[in-house]
């Protein structure tokens, strides 16, 4: 598929020095944890990342024509175990996850916007805990996996009543199940 690229990042392409980089936020709610793959801190969307170098690992992203949902594997080692109980406690199933792919510039400064590489939900988290530090690992599926799961709606007035409190609609449908109707005469 041809993605759309800014006139900044052909240029970072066609020079010698390309230095990419991920950037990761996943929404939870005591607010948004975002990270990228370098060090220090970088900017940008409006939201500044602190730099975990070498201790997020992101699993291969594949993309395909078909109409099916994809994952992410998110890896993060060597978090401190004091922050294992947040990561316990917090409700994360379902939440957004997104992945960026950006490009420094010799300057390291970010060039243009980075690219959305993967949007979805996060799904499981496993962890790892060795005593000093941990391991988290995260996986997280894409909004099409909605298209997998079966929907539990029923043509009854207790389900018409969940979205419409007042509706009336189906009040009589239960009763029509027996009825004996003559046609005419």
């Amino acid at each position: 598929m041809s993605r759309d690229l800014t006139t900044s990042v052909n240029t970072i392409l066609e020079s010698n020095s390309l230095k990419p980089f991920f950037a990761l936020d996943l929404e939870f709610d005591g607010g948004n944890f975002v990270a990228w793959t370098g060090y220090g801190n970088i900017t940008f969307g409006g939201t500044t990342y602190f730099g975990s170098g070498d201790f997020l690992n992101v699993s291969q992203i594949s993309e395909t024509a078909d109409i099916q949902a994809n994952g992410i594997n998110i890896t993060l080692s060597g978090i401190p175990s004091d922050l294992i109980s947040s990561a316990l406690n917090e409700t994360y199933q379902g939440r957004p996850a997104k992945l960026y792919l950006g490009l420094l510039d010799d300057n390291n400064a970010v060039v243009s916007d980075p690219y959305l590489m993967f949007s979805g939900r996060m799904d499981t988290m496993g962890i790892e805990d060795s005593g000093d530090t941990a391991n988290i690992g995260l996986t997280a599926e894409s909004r099409l996996i909605d298209l997998e799961r079966s929907r539990e709606r029923r043509y009854t007035s207790e389900d018409q009543k969940i979205d419409y409190p007042t509706d009336k609609g189906l009040e009589f449908i239960a009763d029509l199940q027996d009825k004996e109707i003559i046609w005419g005469s």
